[in-house]
């Protein structure tokens, strides 16, 4: 499978140029390398508990059971309520008109998609009930008048919902953080001041250095956030500027996280702060699909770890016949959110000692390696035992690729954004290692691959990474 070599040019890459991806000056905000088993954080604040899906699931009941009720017998009853209750929660589910909108959402930006699903939802129910049950069949006229009773009710109960939301939002603004340069900062801060129906209170502004300008508390270090966010009660950051780092570090507190301004800003007419397009950075825990990730994981792993046995045991076999007492070669690697886990492979050579198996970077050319050593990393077969690393939860099959402690906290200083590659699971193979990005190769280039896979990370895109995996094994290069 594709890995990457523990071989690299003397220089590990350019260094990166100020600004690029983040604030200049703020990178030493990002978490920091602390005790035995992970990365640094403060610590963390639970986030509230939020019951904001249970009124929009309630309209969305309520509308199905009126639209059900006024049908005629002998279609309604409990069992169509259930049938195109259940299709319409999964469908409006699916598309995310249960998660918490923003203080300006608007019923008449969803009416499309509560039109299409529901939709979907009546005509998926009927053409099941004449198919099983024909003497129950609804005929097109009470089926449109169905549709029609719960779009119309699903809409004034959401209507209500949301007017709610804006005049409780107004009444109690939350709390949040501008992060951005201090100029734009302030004026988008001004703004947000100036139009408390946004529900957004701003109490400081996080930047590369305080400017001098009177008003809102510029923060340039990690103690000033901290304390502003607990002095505060900090509920949301508001990123003027991409700073995955910062996005962590304010989602670890527990906070909304929203990008406002720059592209890809697609969404609904009212997905905007005072004219700022906006939307909401959801966390990667809290990402759809990510479940998915980990069955995925299991269901691959599993069968190839049982199918590979016989392969196991004639590597383990050829190692220990050719190397000696051993086989497999154990060492510490820093995974997702920097927790350290004890990777498997199968011994090429064997190191002086813990020093230099942890520090010493290039073992490609050395000559204490063993003919069956050197096939066992150019067919990339030392890799196998890493499936059981994959079961346990170490590792995902795909994901960035998995480095020593040491060189995590070098490569950090050096590159901008390298620890942000933590933030999804390590894997055998990745975005980086498909284009090429193995052995002598910049640091500087897989880490931007690395995060731009977690930053549009999807099921199918895992799937792509694995079967471009899987042809490049038919004509290995070595690791």
């Amino acid at each position: 499978m594709t890995t990457e070599s523990t071989s690299v040019p003397p220089s590990p890459g350019p260094w990166p140029s100020a600004g690029r991806g983040k604030l200049p000056g703020l990178a030493s905000l990002a978490p920091q390398r602390a005790g035995s088993d992970r990365l640094a954080l403060p610590p963390r604040r639970p986030a509230p508990l939020r019951f904001a899906a249970v009124p929009l699931i309630t309209a969305d009941v309520l509308a199905v059971l009126l639209a059900v009720g006024l049908l005629p017998e002998p279609q309604r009853g409990l069992w169509l309520f259930l049938l195109v209750g259940g299709c319409v929660l999964v469908l409006d589910a699916a598309a995310g008109l249960h998660r918490p909108g923003g203080a300006r959402a608007a019923v008449l930006d969803e009416l499309p998609a509560l039109a299409a699903r529901a939709g979907v939802a009546w005509s998926v129910t009927a053409a099941a009930v004449a198919a099983f049950t024909p003497e129950r069949v609804i005929g097109p006229g009470a089926l449109c008048t169905a549709y029609a009773t719960q779009l119309v009710a699903v809409c004034a109960a959401r209507a209500a919902v949301h007017a709610l939301r804006r005049r409780a939002a107004r009444a109690h603004p939350r709390s949040a953080l501008v992060v951005g340069d201090p100029a734009a900062a302030r004026g988008f801060a001004s703004a947000l001041a100036q139009h408390p129906e946004y529900g957004i209170r701003p109490v400081g502004i996080v930047g590369a250095r305080p400017d001098g300008e009177p008003g809102f508390p510029v923060l340039s270090s990690a103690e000033e956030i901290h304390r502003a966010v607990i002095q505060n009660t900090v509920r949301d950051a508001v990123f003027l500027t991409d700073d995955p780092s910062m996005v962590t570090l304010f989602q670890h507190y527990g906070c909304a996280t929203w990008r406002v301004g720059g592209e890809g800003q697609d969404g609904a007419m009212g997905d905007h702060l005072w004219g700022y397009a906006c939307r909401r950075v959801v966390p990667l825990g809290e990402r759809p699909g990510l479940t998915a990730k980990r069955a995925l994981d299991v269901v691959l792993a599993g069968p190839a770890l049982a199918l590979a046995l016989p392969v196991l045991l004639l590597c383990a076999l050829a190692v220990r016949l050719s190397d000696g007492p051993g086989v497999l070669f154990r060492q510490e690697r820093v995974g997702q959110n920097g927790r350290l886990f004890t990777l498997l492979k199968f011994r090429t050579l064997r190191p002086a000692d813990e020093t230099e198996s942890a520090t010493r970077w290039s073992v490609a050319n050395d000559g204490r390696m063993s003919p069956v050593g050197g096939f066992l990393r150019k067919s990339s077969l030392d890799e196998l035992p890493q499936l059981w690393n994959v079961l346990r939860g170490d590792m995902s099959l795909v994901g960035p690729r998995p480095e020593r402690p040491y060189f995590v906290a070098q490569f950090s200083r050096i590159h901008a954004g390298y620890a942000d590659r933590h933030r999804m699971p390590v894997g055998l193979t990745g975005l980086a290692q498909v284009h090429g990005l193995r052995g002598d190769t910049s640091i500087e280039d897989r880490c931007r691959f690395d995060n731009h896979y977690i930053d549009h990370w999807s099921l199918w895109q895992d799937v792509r990474i694995l079967l471009r995996t899987a042809a490049g094994l038919v004509r290995p290069t070595g690791s």
